[in-house]
């Protein structure tokens, strides 16, 4: 078998790598080991080149079973530490030849290994064979046995096969590529999972430099190396950003459950024919293909990635003692580090290559934000990224005048963005925050039979800066940016992120400064202008939100308003009168249903009668009064609806 090297692996950052190897060989077949949680990345993405003028044939890997599952049809199966005596248990019935001492020879059909329980089995133990020539059974002393040949094929096939599945491990699969014969210039490419790259940074601050402040930022990249080999001279490309990856389960064998349907008498069809599916000229069906092979020539080989050697910059011995050969590559939305110099790597080892080395003109600030660290602002080194390299996100430690001042977390930045560095705690400054808020009714209208209320909510926060150390300073307070607001008599902010305003407030020498930051957004309601009162209404009118003849117009309306609601309780209290007469009618007819027509009671009854006729006109009454108030209801409501068209 021959071996492929590694010779060029990129990492990323959500925990693959992807692997080239690449050899000139010569051979029909390679194999590869792959642990067993990385072959659903290896089914899912392995490609096979051969640039030469060999082919692929085919790639093999074994169904996933554990050995148990592999060896059930074996019929041989070897202990750890009795391998002769369980060979010739599991070659009973089958046809051998025993080598034996002093040259002696016995073939015929193994019958099988007699033992008795002592403590030198070989002395005592027996294997007895049934003769080809003769039907005779002989039997010979274990301890005589030198040898074993295999006569029949089926029992030598299972102990090799026995071996072969011993010799491999249950936590690694081999993958087969197949090759014509001849030679062959291959490369295997995958993606397999990987721990991610980190990245590790130093920033040396000289505030002293000449023509300004600047910092020399030094970036290293550290991966890990947990393959199952070393790996020499190869080229490194560490990618920053964040591609979509998944896990697809292709390894697993998977045989989806089918309805069990019942045959059933009937009479046989006809045959069916149906149209072949169409080919191509070669007789290839069209369409088909075979994702993880493929073929090219010589000459359309890529070239193996190089980096571009970049100047060393002569800052201090920092710098000369970690030269680094590194250059970016966009790809789309992600962006690549390639390693400009070959990185020699040993098994279970990691590693750390300088990735980045950039002197950025930087300032200063005290920045304040109450929801990451309250109280107390933090000392920032702010820059623009001019390294030309995008940063991924990682840690970095701050160093000024050759002292450690501090460290931070570096975030992913592009190249042209701002870089904040917030490394030290300023615990001689103290900042306090007082919020209030409220609302106040802007603007007033009346649409159709709403008053249409506009009302500013209006939002105040103060920020009081207490500074103990014996110098002025400046602070950046960062004030939230919160949709729909916008800023209200407030001091123009010196700058602004997408989530933050950044206002500065300078305090003396141990002295304190006060700045207020309000922001309002308008809200609007609607209310029934049936629903208004006449006190609401003069506080309106006295705060200038209406003017007299709306506030007139508007009383008019509630007046009406205030007549229909006593029209409609007059015509609730006549509706309860009627009820009244119709209970105390019911009652005197139960009365003058158990009265004679005769005598006293006929008298009552006829005074019975005479009450029901008077009712009766009353109820009458009643309801002419209802229709009037109905009449007049109406009339109202008409005499509104013409008023608020009027107003509208």
């Amino acid at each position: 078998m021959s071996k492929l090297p590694i010779t060029h692996m990129t990492l990323y950052k959500h925990g693959v790598g992807f692997f080239e190897r690449r050899a000139r060989l010569d051979g029909e077949e390679v194999e590869i080991s792959f642990r067993v949680e990385e072959m659903n990345d290896i089914l899912k993405s392995l490609t096979v080149i051969d640039w030469g003028e060999g082919q692929v044939l085919g790639i093999d890997y074994a169904t996933p079973q554990s050995r148990e599952e592999r060896l059930a049809g074996c019929s041989i199966r070897l202990g750890d530490d009795r391998s002769l005596r369980d060979l010739l248990v599991g070659l009973r019935g089958r046809r051998v030849r025993l080598l034996l001492d002093q040259g002696e020879q016995a073939g015929g059909v193994l019958l099988g290994l007699d033992e008795l329980p002592d403590e030198q089995p070989l002395k005592t133990a027996l294997v007895s064979l049934l003769a080809d020539e003769t039907a005779q059974v002989q039997a010979f002393n274990l301890g005589r046995l030198q040898g074993v040949e295999i006569l029949d094929e089926r029992g030598e096939s299972d102990l090799r096969f026995f071996l072969q599945t011993s010799l491999s491990q249950e936590n690694y699969r081999q993958v087969t590529i197949r090759l014509s014969p001849g030679e062959h210039e291959l490369s295997v490419s995958y993606i397999a999972p990987a721990p991610t790259w980190r990245v590790s940074y130093r920033l040396v601050a000289d505030p002293k430099a000449e023509g300004g402040p600047d910092a020399l930022l030094l970036g290293w990249g550290i991966f890990d190396n947990r393959l199952e080999e070393d790996l020499k001279e190869i080229s490194l490309s560490l990618v920053a950003g964040m591609p979509i990856s998944f896990i697809y389960d292709l390894y697993t064998p998977f045989i989806p459950k089918r309805p069990v349907v019942e045959e059933e008498a009937r009479v046989a069809a006809a045959p069916v024919d149906f149209a072949a599916q169409m080919r191509d000229a070669e007789g290839m069906t069209l369409g088909a293909g075979m994702a993880m092979m493929a073929e090219a020539a010589p000459e359309a080989m890529p070239p193996a990635p190089a980096g571009r050697a970049r100047k060393a910059m002569d800052r201090d011995k920092l710098v000369q003692s970690a030269a680094v050969s590194t250059t970016g590559e966009a790809l789309g939305e992600l962006f690549q580090y390639v390693i400009g110099t070959p990185v020699t790597v040993g098994r279970g080892q990691s590693a750390m290559v300088p990735i980045i080395s950039a002197k950025l003109d930087y300032r200063k600030d005290l920045l304040y934000n109450g929801a990451k660290l309250p109280t107390h602002p933090v000392a920032t080194l702010r820059m623009q990224n001019e390294s030309g390299l995008t940063l991924e996100r990682g840690p970095v430690t701050v160093l000024e005048a050759g002292e450690y001042v501090g460290e931070a977390v570096l975030p992913f930045t592009v190249v042209g963005d701002e870089l904040n560095v917030p490394y030290a705690v300023e615990l001689g400054v103290k900042v306090q925050e007082q919020s209030n808020s409220w609302r106040e009714i802007h603007r007033l209208s009346i649409r159709g039979a709403y008053l249409h209320v506009e009302e500013w909510e209006t939002r105040a926060r103060e920020y009081q800066v207490n500074n103990s150390t014996a110098g002025a300073v400046t602070v950046l307070l960062e004030h939230p940016r919160t949709s729909y607001y916008e800023l209200y008599e407030s001091p123009e902010p010196q700058e602004q992120t997408d989530q933050h305003f950044r206002f500065e407030i300078e305090a003396p020498a141990r002295g304190e400064a006060l700045l207020k930051v309000q922001e309002r957004r308008l809200l609007s309601r609607q209310e029934e202008l049936q629903r208004q009162s006449y006190e609401g209404l003069r506080r309106y009118l006295q705060r200038g939100l209406i003017d007299q003849a709306v506030y007139d117009k508007i009383a008019e309306l509630l007046a009406l308003w205030g007549k229909i609601a006593e029209n409609e309780r007059l015509l609730a209290e006549a509706d309860k009168e009627r009820q009244k007469i119709y209970k105390s009618q019911e009652q005197m007819r139960q009365n003058m249903a158990v009265l004679s027509e005769t005598g006293k009671e006929g008298a009552l009854r006829a005074r019975y009668v005479e009450q029901l006729g008077g009712s009766e006109e009353f109820l009458k009454k009643i309801a002419r009064g209802e229709e009037e108030l109905q009449a007049e209801i109406e009339r109202l409501k008409q005499e509104i609806e013409a008023k608020i068209k009027a107003l509208g």
